[in-house]
């Protein structure tokens, strides 16, 4: 269940109940950090690793609620499983609804808990999987001329390399030229391969 990064954040106001929390984390191999409100967490310095949040609804100061949104509010995309001996189903859905992982009402099994945190663990690590591939798409888009961008998004329009020439005024040749550096840049063996970077990267082209 441990990776070497992963964290595992308790926000939770019973110093017994942090405890227990941190041991049962400890059992399983999966390092902590305990927190006894939202504002403390807001504060604390995180790794830059995969993570999630046990979060108590109930905190002094910011609600575990009020934490969630303040999370979204500043795009942070952490995963988040509420914990609760005063859960009722608006809560649960309105937590939920903002993308809770889990809604767990107290007293829970370990196990669930366990069970929830892998999901969100495992929902985590592909959530920074996808924005490293987007942040390196980004990097190699970058990389281009202004003339490339401008071929790129003709490319994938599903225009002949004939009618961009005709479009921008040069020869086939010179956009055959282009084109190969373009795909040599963005690191496209294929055009499939283009196109569904340049839909990653949400270019936008007109239909032919």
């Amino acid at each position: 269940m441990k990776t070497a990064q992963s964290q595992v954040f308790v926000v939770e106001d019973d110093p017994s109940m942090r405890n227990a929390l941190k041991n049962l984390l400890r059992s399983v191999g999966l390092e902590s950090q305990q927190f006894a409100s939202a504002q403390e967490f807001l504060d604390a310095s995180r790794p830059d690793a995969p993570s999630c949040v046990i979060l108590d609804v109930r905190l002094p100061g910011l609600s575990g609620l009020d934490l969630q949104r303040e999370l979204a509010d500043a795009e942070i995309h952490m995963p988040i499983i509420f914990i609760t001996a005063h859960g009722d189903i608006p809560m649960s859905v309105r937590a939920m609804k903002a993308g809770a992982v889990e809604f767990l009402t107290k007293p829970f099994r370990d196990q669930d808990l366990l069970d929830a945190i892998q999901v969100a663990l495992t929902q985590d690590r592909v959530r920074r999987k996808n924005e490293a591939e987007l942040a390196e798409l980004k990097r190699r888009f970058e990389s281009l001329t202004s003339r490339e961008r401008e071929l790129l998004s003709l490319i994938i329009s599903g225009r002949s390399n004939k009618h961009v020439a005709a479009e921008i005024g040069t020869s086939e040749i010179t956009v055959k030229v282009h084109r190969r550096h373009l795909m040599q840049k963005m690191q496209a063996e294929t055009f499939a391969d283009l196109l569904r970077m340049a839909t990653d990267l949400k270019i936008p082209y007109t239909k032919v």
